[in-house]
């Protein structure tokens, strides 16, 4: 007689902590059973049935209310004061800060040109540092690709993926533009060097000059070319209206007089004496120590050196105080009262000087 039997336990599952309900369905034959070597009973014979998919359900369950759970996880309401917000997008930060728009749209400007296809979303000035005579300002600049820092006198920008540090690359642009400066002597502005163009490419041949120079000929060569030098500063500079009524003109290569001429012009008044006084005497002491330079026949590297430097003083003093007195420029700004005043000069425009307060932006009519 064959006995079907369907047995219903609850077990504990040590696996899981839980109790599982599983079915142990069992046929066997009284008259053959094979665990009858076993002393065990028919009726406690059983095959246990694969359970595998009653566990992944069970387990199916549990990740279904986890994942529940997680989902309907609340953000806590941050209870203190020094809570950090999140990041503002970029292209509103500049309406929190108080900063110079006309220097600021100027970087802005010079990376929209430099890095071509992109847009800046953000310009602010971190930091300035007055190294060697020079203010450099540092800024900080996002694009919509990039981040850069832009650093002035002379201008550059540097991404920072590859400089991260801004103390770095503001030591690698001092040292960087300190090297290019060196190369490119001359003018110290751009102004006088558009002023007094065929000067300065006068002094730069000097200098080129020196640099190759090795016996007394070439160094009394730089003496030479200090003098054509200054004959050209007056050319350029000299007019006739300079001239006081009832005297005749010097000739055109009589630097001494001509230089005393432009020096009363150019510095006229009281208030200028000083000032006229330091321009006809270093331009009589340079003219004669390039004279003495050109006629030295033992002529060394330091004289030429000299000769050459105090060429440049005379060229930088003159050239100054003409374009001050050409651009009749305020010494302060008339809508802030900064001095921070920058002369420009196009010989192109109907009126070539230009001036401009980096401060307020404000520029002469």
């Amino acid at each position: 007689m064959k006995v079907r039997v369907l047995v219903q336990r609850a077990i504990f599952s040590a696996r899981d902590s839980r109790f599982c309900v599983r079915l142990f369905p069992a046929r066997a034959s009284l008259k053959s059973n094979p665990f009858e070597n076993l002393g065990l009973r028919t009726d406690t014979i059983f095959r246990v049935a694969d359970v595998s998919d009653i566990e992944d359900g069970f387990a199916l369950k549990r990740r279904r209310d986890k994942a529940r759970k997680v989902g309907k996880k609340r953000v806590p309401v941050p209870t203190s004061e020094h809570t950090i917000p999140p990041p503002p997008a970029k292209h509103i930060l500049g309406s929190f800060m108080l900063a110079n728009p006309t220097s600021k749209r100027a970087v802005s400007d010079y990376v929209e040109t430099q890095a071509r296809g992109e847009r800046v979303l953000h310009t602010e000035k971190i930091k300035s540092e007055y190294l060697f005579g020079r203010d450099y300002d540092c800024w900080d600049v996002h694009t919509n690709k990039d981040r850069y820092w832009v650093i002035t006198s002379p201008t550059n920008l540097y991404s920072q993926r590859y400089f991260p540090s801004l103390d770095f690359t503001l030591s690698f642009h001092v040292g960087f533009s300190a090297r290019v400066m060196e190369r490119s002597r001359g003018a110290p502005d751009d102004a006088q060097r558009a002023r007094l163009t065929p000067v300065w490419r006068r002094w730069e041949q000097a200098a080129e000059t020196l640099d190759m120079a090795e016996e007394a000929e070439d160094f009394q060569a730089v003496g030479m070319k200090c003098r054509e030098c200054l004959i050209q500063l007056v050319r350029s500079l000299a007019k006739t209206e300079m001239v006081p009524p009832g005297e005749d003109a010097p000739q055109h290569s009589n630097f001494i007089s001509w230089s005393e001429l432009i020096a009363n012009a150019v510095a006229g008044g009281s208030s200028a004496e000083r000032v006229r006084g330091h321009l006809k005497a270093t331009a009589k002491s340079s003219w004669d120590l390039a004279r003495w330079l050109t006629h030295a026949s033992s002529a060394a590297r330091n004289d030429a050196v000299f000769v050459l430097d105090a060429t440049h003083t005379v060229l930088a003093a003159f050239g100054h105080a003409v374009i001050r007195h050409e651009s009749g420029s305020p010494e302060r700004c008339p809508n802030c009262g900064s001095y921070k005043l920058d002369v420009g000069f196009n010989p192109e425009l109907p009126r070539p000087y230009v001036s401009e307060c980096e401060e307020c932006g404000w520029q002469t009519p």
